[in-house]
Order: structure tokens, then sequence, then C-alpha cells
């Protein structure tokens, strides 16, 4: 049985954005963390939470399965970074920003400041828009081979948040198939 831990961006993923709606059909399968807070993100909250929820998780499922948006997935490889108490069978990263960058929430999310890319111990794939205004395209595949994680361009579709119009977003939920099957 698979399990999913969701891992919002700042602000926590709304009620038509695509992480919300796979919630909704996956029922008690899934889980959205829980930190303190989504709009004045803490790096060390949130990496607590996203272990909280992956323990919890997996003492009831086989494989527990990270699907991270935006700011979360920074969360998410940073967690898996860290020493853990259990892992995961694989992880979606979703939009990430570039840290980097001008658009980078700096202000909202000073302690995200200097997180880097590095190995994830699990399999994984990164998914960006090729007009992402938080990453540019060719940034997002650096991140995915930096992270070791196979990578896919979803095209000219934004952040891939709510805006973007995505719905259930079925092509994602395609790739996240794919990474479930390996």
């Amino acid at each position: 049985m698979v399990a999913y831990v969701v891992v919002p961006g700042i602000g926590g993923s709304g009620a038509q954005h695509w992480q919300t709606l796979w919630e909704r059909r996956w029922g008690e399968a899934a889980v959205r963390v829980s930190p303190r807070s989504w709009d004045e993100p803490d790096l060390g909250d949130w990496v607590e939470a996203i272990d909280c929820a992956v323990t919890e998780r997996a003492a009831s499922s086989e494989d527990v399965i990270v699907i991270a948006h935006s700011l979360g997935c920074w969360a998410a490889a940073e967690w898996d970074a860290r020493e853990k108490r259990t892992t995961v069978a694989g992880m979606l990263l979703v939009a990430p920003p570039n840290p980097a960058g001008d658009r980078f929430p700096r202000t909202a999310a000073p302690s995200f400041a200097g997180v880097e890319a590095r190995p994830l111990a699990c399999p994984s794939a990164v998914i960006a828009g090729s007009d992402d205004p938080y990453c540019p395209i060719d940034v997002a595949e650096r991140f995915a081979s930096a992270w070791g994680s196979a990578f896919r361009n979803a095209g000219e579709r934004g952040h891939l948040n709510a805006a973007s119009g995505l719905g259930e977003w079925e092509w994602g939920r395609a790739v996240l198939a794919g990474l479930v099957r390996e």
C-alpha cells in the first residue's frame, strides 16, 4: 500500500490546487504536513513537520511518497539530507523555486536562504514549467541533476499551481505513477 505525504509551498495550497485535489482523491492514504505557519515558513519547523508526517504514514504503509510543491521542495530535500527516523520510497518535487533568483521569498522565509540541492536518498522526479516565474527551466533541470532526480518539463504552465489551471493534473499524476512503479 502506498501512502502520500503532501508538502505545499507558502500559503499551503488552496482548494483548487492540484495537491489539494489529489489529497481529496486519495482520502486517508494522504496526509498534508502541519507546520506552525504556512505564511512565515521556518525551515526547521517544516522539516520536523515532514518527519512527523512521514513517520506516521510509514507506521501504516509499505511505501511512503513525498509530494512537494514550490518551497516545499526545498523543505523535503532538506528533510532527506538530515538524519531522520524513517525513509521514503520516493519524492515528486514540483516547481522548485530558485534560491538565487530575484523572486525567491527571502523576506518571508529567511531560514530557507542558502539551501542547496544535494543527492537524494530515494528515487525522485522533478517537474517544472518552462515559463515558471520563480525558476528558469534550465535551473530547475540543474536542481534535478544535483538531486539525482528524473526531470520532466511540463511546458508553458507557469508555477504549476492553482493559477496554472491544472485541475486534477492527470499528466502530473502519470509522472507520479511512474515514480511509484520504480
